[in-house]
């Protein structure tokens, strides 16, 4: 996840309808005038004067901590350049209720924000998922945005949050009413490559893949043929852990091969929504990769290992492909290659069984949600920040190197306590470092693909200055992971998870078991168990909520297209 949002550090409606009634003037008290709150307020970069106080409550993530603040002069998390430009810009003193230090996924974060939630002492902005939103609004804690953020959010603002079309602002939507403001997370950034070894695929005289039987070729060529050259067979051909899906060394661009989407939801041929996860296809993908393990082609022992433990076999050179997502190069492929600089690997687009162009699965990803307490005097500040965060890594008037990305802090935009992105700044990023290459002239590049440009040349040069440089340029290099990116784009190649909103009742009270009879059912099957065992776990999974939750999530997807 660290890795993932360093990376990240690198169309459709905009939002939900407006009918012209702003409520700005309703959230004012006192002896302000609605006039008077107009004027104040009106420009998406207006100031507050006399200043207002925000409060949020905040994690301290190791990146900021050491990377970020350790290395900074004059900053700390309550006192920083971005809550210096808030105040500044726009009259907005940013206070932090509590700060828990390591990531907001973490036990003890976690724990203190489910007392906050039930406390119902909240901070004047709290973000939350989709779960604990719905809770929210369904206690009337906090505000309705619909028409705020029609009314406030700038043209910058609306055009990057609406790139990945309404399905953010569906998932904030609740009885027909915005309830907060999505962060808008990039889903086409969990897009799937397979990963490979072209030392191992150049010195055993093979050929990228084309179809799903060339992988199922390279998988046994690696496992088989001594791709190390040490007189052993102790290699695998491909990398999976015992969580079976994840960003690295997951499953499902394996399976999408096959037409099979196990943890979506999908629509069948009548519009109905279905889950991918027990849909006939996935017993094909489950057969491929039992015969796989049979042959030694999986490491017999991938189904009680992690990412930490399987990364470190991919370090010792002992794996030779593996699905993942753009990053993987940066972790744990680089690994590989600080142990052995011949090491090379490469990301390849996904292929079919049938080598038509596969639909690539994109999870949606935006998981995070800004809601505003109920009653506090200018519910809209959170939404000019919004403006101002996209306004200054991204706008016009953009300081990329100042509250972006400094040489020295890379990741200094998360000092912010809202921290909006395009969804597509990774790809493009990449089409214009790829224009400069193709022309010769790099000196246009600015902002992003500037500072990444700038790693590239740093690799090419021999620098061992600097993190993962090589993992940087098999991202953003001419073979690089953003390059398939590209393709995939232009030539529409994704399928979005269909269902985005938050969870069903059913889902809240019997998705974990699901999923872990999921997981068990699948792991089984590729070790060896009878592929009618998938059949029992279709049924187990009907009976046991599936079936009412797949009501649900259709009543939902019916509702949103009325």
């Amino acid at each position: 996840m660290t890795i993932a949002a360093v990376l990240s550090a690198c169309s459709g409606p905009s939002g939900p309808a407006d009918d012209g009634q702003g409520k700005a003037s309703q959230a004012e008290t006192g002896n302000n005038t609605k006039s008077e709150a107009k004027a104040t307020n009106a420009d998406p970069l207006g100031k507050y004067d006399p200043p207002i106080e925000v409060s949020f409550i905040r994690n301290l993530s190791d990146v900021v901590e050491n990377n970020v603040l350790g290395v900074l002069k004059g900053e700390t998390f309550e006192d920083n350049r971005w809550t210096r430009l808030y105040k500044e810009q726009l009259g907005i003193n940013i206070k932090n209720k509590w700060v828990v230090k390591g990531n907001d996924t973490s036990e003890q974060y976690l724990q203190k924000l489910n007392v906050t939630l039930a406390s119902g002492d909240l901070p004047d902005v709290i973000a939350v998922n989709a779960t604990q939103l719905k809770q929210l609004a369904d206690s009337g804690q906090i505000e309705d945005m619909t028409d705020l953020y029609q009314q406030y959010a700038s043209p910058l603002t609306k055009e990057i949050m609406s790139q990945e079309g309404s399905s953010p602002f569906d998932a904030a939507t609740i009885d027909g009413k915005l309830m907060a403001v999505p962060q808008v997370d990039s889903s086409l950034e969990r897009a799937m490559f397979i990963w490979i070894r072209t030392d191992w695929l150049q010195k055993l005289g093979l050929q990228p893949p084309k179809t799903m039987a060339d992988v199922q070729a390279i998988s046994k060529a690696f496992a088989e043929n001594d791709p190390d050259g040490n007189g052993k067979r102790d290699t695998f051909g491909l990398g999976a852990t015992k969580d079976l899906w994840g960003g690295a060394m997951g499953l499902e661009g394996f399976m999408a091969g096959y037409g099979a989407y196990p943890r979506m939801w999908v629509a069948d041929a009548t519009g109905k929504l279905v889950y991918g996860g027990i849909q006939p296809e996935i017993k094909k993908a489950l057969q491929a990769l039992q015969t796989m393990f049979k042959n030694g082609e999986l490491d017999q022992e991938f189904g009680i290992k992690d990412g930490g433990k399987v990364s470190e076999q991919i370090a010792a050179g002992k794996i030779g492909m593996e699905y993942g997502e753009q990053w993987n190069s940066i972790w744990p492929l680089q690994l590989n290659k600080n142990n052995d600089p011949k090491a090379q690997w490469r990301a390849f687009p996904i292929v079919s069984d049938t080598g038509e162009p596969p639909k690539v699965p994109l999870k949606f990803s935006t998981t995070k949600f800004f809601a505003v307490k109920k009653g506090v005097k200018h519910p809209e500040a959170v939404i000019k920040m919004f403006n101002l965060h996209l306004e200054k890594n991204f706008g016009k008037t953009a300081e990329f190197d100042k509250y972006y990305a400094p040489p020295e802090a890379e990741s200094v935009w998360q000092l912010s306590p809202v921290q909006p992105a395009p969804v597509k700044k990774n790809v493009e990023a990449f089409r214009a470092i790829d224009a400069a290459r193709k022309s010769g002239d790099f000196s246009k590049l600015q902002g992003e693909p500037k500072t990444i440009q700038e790693k590239l040349e740093a690799y090419h040069s021999g620098s061992k200055e600097g993190f993962a440089l090589w993992g940087w340029e098999r991202i953003y290099g001419p073979e690089g992971s953003e390059g398939v990116v590209d393709q995939y784009d232009k030539n529409n190649m994704f399928l979005m998870d269909k269902f985005v909103g938050a969870p069903t009742p059913t889902m809240v009270e019997r998705k974990s078991t699901l999923e872990k009879l999921q997981n068990e059912t699948y792991t089984k099957i590729i070790m060896g168990a009878s592929t009618d065992e998938f059949d029992k776990f279709v049924q187990d999974w009907t009976k046991l909520g599936g079936e009412q939750i797949t009501k649900e999530v259709n009543d939902w997807y019916a509702a949103k297209k009325k």
